[in-house]
């Protein structure tokens, strides 16, 4: 069933793209990848326009997927939408996992298509490359933003080549593969892969979708903060934890928050922005604590959430503007620490954490111990993909039907 969001004439307010960095202004309607700073460019609105021609309360009367906020994304013509049933995923209290008086709460973004919210940011590059023309499109990943490439641009009739890591988790790439991407592994990192991306761009005649290299998937992130506005009733939460590699989400987050500030529908502060990253790749940590607006690149990058695990982001200030701005901050977590946290929030809640949505629980844990968040305060966790996609711990217990049964002696 198509969603009512995809049936409406669409009527958008993009006005321009303009670089993060300078400034300067380039042309809606067209190809782009970086500025020509090299620096990320972000699509801009008539928010003037978009605030006189809807309100909070029509917003609500449409169905909870992404496009209910139609009005805030950049697609102009509803053929050229890519659509696999984006809905709105859920904020699920977590009372056994609070520590304090505060409210805990963790938004769940493995309920999307291909399990996670890579979904998010592709389904709407994707769509804006075939609004655009583009039918050939490679991109280096860490698993997921691959698997949502693939899904999307086989939907679309775009070829998707993808490259990634060879530790990336094999479920990752088999569904890469079976979703009709042409996927290879590369013995490095996922910086690695992307310079093979770059260099291939004349010989293949690929775009180059790494991220933030076209300008589309923060506005499909930033649907994370439009998202969690609406289901807080336009009221915040006072502390937000998410996992940072590229940082698509922290910037698309921070924009939708700007953006929905500069018309009046937020009500209250806006949330302190925490970036978690694993202690073996902290580039952005890193940058933080010594004051940099920029961040240098992280030699022999390592971590066991591979999702975290980007030794260089192009997107490094716009991240670190963010935190500045909210008046939040950056910190780093143990690999032992993220297993353990994932494992806690599974025996007590019920709720199988990505290694990188644990590691924001870890962070919010480390926070409270080191006193910089107070138990009073209410906290969001993100969790980005389904546990399910990852490696557990081996259970190996055996229950031989043919001998005799000695329950006291077995649990």
């Amino acid at each position: 069933m198509i969603s009512e969001n995809l049936r409406t004439d669409r009527k958008t307010f993009t006005t321009h793209l303009e670089c993060g960095l300078k400034g300067d202004r380039y042309s809606a309607d067209q190809i782009h990848g970086l500025s020509k700073a090299g620096k990320p460019l972000l699509v801009k609105y008539d928010l003037k326009e978009l605030a006189s021609t809807v309100t909070r309360h029509e917003l609500a009367q449409r169905p909870a997927d992404i496009w209910r906020y139609r009005e805030f994304l950049p697609v102009r013509k509803t053929e050229n939408i890519v659509s696999l049933g984006e809905i709105h995923t859920p904020i699920i209290p977590l009372p056994n996992l609070q520590e304090g008086t505060g409210t805990l709460y963790v938004k769940d973004e493995s309920r999307l298509p291909t399990g996670s919210f890579k979904a998010r940011g592709l389904c709407l590059a994707v769509s804006m490359a075939k609004e655009l023309g583009l039918n050939k499109v490679a991109m280096p990943t860490n698993g997921n933003a691959g698997a949502a490439l693939a899904a999307y641009g086989v939907r679309a009739g775009i070829q998707c080549y993808v490259f990634c890591p060879e530790d990336t988790p094999e479920i990752n790439v088999r569904e890469i593969a079976a979703q009709g991407a042409i996927v290879r592994r590369v013995n490095g990192l996922i910086h690695d892969c992307g310079r093979i991306v770059r260099e291939g761009i004349q010989e293949m005649g690929w775009f180059d979708f790494s991220t933030l290299k076209e300008p589309y998937r923060i506005e499909g992130k930033k649907t994370m903060g439009l998202e969690l506005a609406d289901q807080c009733q336009w009221k915040l939460p006072d502390v937000i934890f998410y996992p940072t590699g590229g940082g698509t989400g922290l910037i698309g987050m921070w924009k939708a928050f700007q953006e929905l500030k500069s018309i009046g529908w937020i009500e209250g502060a806006l949330p302190r922005m925490v970036a978690v990253q694993a202690e073996g790749c902290a580039p952005i940590v890193k940058a933080y604590q010594q004051g940099e607006r920029f961040a240098e690149t992280w030699e022999n990058a390592h971590t066991i959430a591979a999702g975290i695990r980007v030794p260089a982001a192009i997107g490094d200030f716009l991240m670190l503007d963010a935190i500045k701005e909210s008046s939040g901050y950056a910190l780093t977590v143990s690999d032992t620490a993220i297993l353990g946290a994932r494992d806690i929030a599974a025996a007590k809640e019920g709720f199988l954490m990505c290694p990188e949505g644990a590691a924001t629980f870890a962070a919010y844990q480390k926070s409270l111990a080191e006193g910089l968040i107070a138990s009073s305060e209410s906290v969001v966790l993100f969790n980005c993909a389904s546990g399910l996609k990852y490696d557990l711990p081996p259970m190996n217990e055996m229950i031989d039907r043919h001998q005799p049964i000695h329950y006291s002696n077995m649990f």
